[in-house]
């Protein structure tokens, strides 16, 4: 199953390689992810950032022409981004990665509250046994 796109466009990304050239991306951002794609072609195969492997999105720097931004996942790996300063790009992936964030703390918070219960309710088993 695909899930519902929020966004997609293009985004450039600073390669690894000794000269970090920028270079462009299509780019995929749904409810759970951010996905890359080389060469702006969903036909090949892209990379995929799950948002429960992203810390956050920092460092955000305007400049005349671009805003440049870093991903920072739990590894503590930074991904260099930037896009045209009106596409707000940035901004899009912070509001989806806050979401998805919140709906895993709510889902935390119910299986803690609901384990809780079982455990209590186990307990005044335990207490009216003979």
């Amino acid at each position: 199953m695909q899930a519902e796109v929020i966004r997609e466009g293009e985004l450039e990304k600073r390669s690894d390689s000794l000269f970090q050239l920028w270079k462009k991306k299509l780019v995929v951002l749904t409810k759970d992810s951010l996905s890359l794609f080389p060469d702006g072609h969903k036909r090949a195969k892209g990379k995929e950032l799950g948002f429960g492997s992203i810390l956050k999105v920092d460092c955000v720097e305007r400049t005349g022409k671009y805003i440049y931004f870093t991903i920072v996942t739990k590894d503590r790996k930074e991904i260099d981004f930037r896009c045209p300063d009106q596409s707000c790009w940035n901004a899009s992936i912070t509001m989806a990665l806050i979401d998805f964030q919140n709906k895993r703390a709510i889902q935390d918070f119910k299986s803690r509250q609901e384990m809780e219960q079982a455990a209590g309710t186990q307990e005044r088993r335990l207490a009216r046994a003979p």
